[in-house]
């Protein structure tokens, strides 16, 4: 890597990648053919030009590019820094499946806010229908926003997404709720807000998709250890819920 003063040079504005690992200093690697063409064709990278590479396996490299031809960008680790951007709560987002603009944002937006694990659930409300095949298309097209939203906001660890299920299905198969690990199911009628709870190192979110979650649905999640919250006194969209909430969150018992 170049040098100025005996130090590494820093990479540009937005040159970070995640490369499937595992990565180590002096180890040299492609990047995956979609990353390659945004290095070319939008970051405009060349030989030598520093960049930061991550492999979900914890903290950053800083790198280099090695070699540009036929498409295909060769980068070298160096120097490796032991840095996470997590939150210190940690939240499972279990989001009522919405139409594909609106998952896409959510995805992406609460990734940036420091989601740990996203559980996508077909609910009554649900307009998607996913078979298997498309399901399992879906789940690596979400799993892929993952990875870009973690390029874009400095994470180094890519929460996992779980493949697509019925709610009833996942709710039968949770386990007894936690005291160190609050369920908290969004709803409009709810009297319980955020701000009163004592603050918790994890918590698991359910959000409903377009409509929401049908009374069934939220009695169900009650009975499996779920506390209906507001989030004020607005109806919010789906996409706004989740990212409001994650966001308020982060405030009240987070990092912001």
């Amino acid at each position: 890597m170049k040098r100025f003063g005996g130090t590494e040079r820093e990479p540009k504005s937005g040159a970070r990648f995640h490369v499937p690992g595992p990565l180590s200093p002096g180890a040299e690697t492609l990047l995956p053919p979609d990353t390659a063409h945004h290095a070319i064709r939008v970051l405009r990278l060349a030989v030598d030009d520093a960049v930061t590479l991550f492999d979900g396996d914890g903290g950053e490299y800083l790198g280099r590019v090695v070699a540009v031809a036929r498409g295909q960008v060769r980068v070298l680790a160096s120097t490796h820094r032991a840095v996470e951007r997590e939150s210190p709560v940690r939240v499972t987002l279990v989001q009522g499946i919405s139409s594909s603009e609106r998952m896409d944002y959510t995805v992406r937006k609460c990734v940036e806010l420091g989601i740990a694990r996203v559980v996508p659930v077909f609910t009554r409300r649900s307009v998607v229908k996913l078979g298997a095949e498309r399901g399992a298309r879906r789940r690596q097209h979400w799993q892929q926003l993952c990875v870009a939203a973690c390029e874009q906001c400095g994470r180094n660890q890519i929460p996992p997404v779980d493949e697509p299920v019925d709610f009833d299905h996942w709710l039968g198969g949770l386990g007894a709720a936690g005291a160190d690990e609050p369920r908290l199911a969004l709803a409009a009628s709810a009297n319980l807000a955020l701000k009163t709870l004592a603050a918790p190192a994890a918590a698991m979110l359910l959000v409903g998709p377009e409509g929401g979650l049908d009374q069934t649905e939220l009695a169900m999640a009650r009975s499996r250890g779920f506390q209906d919250v507001r989030l004020g006194p607005r109806i919010l969209r789906t996409e706004t819920a989740a990212v409001a909430a994650l966001a308020a969150i982060q405030t009240l018992w987070g990092d912001f």
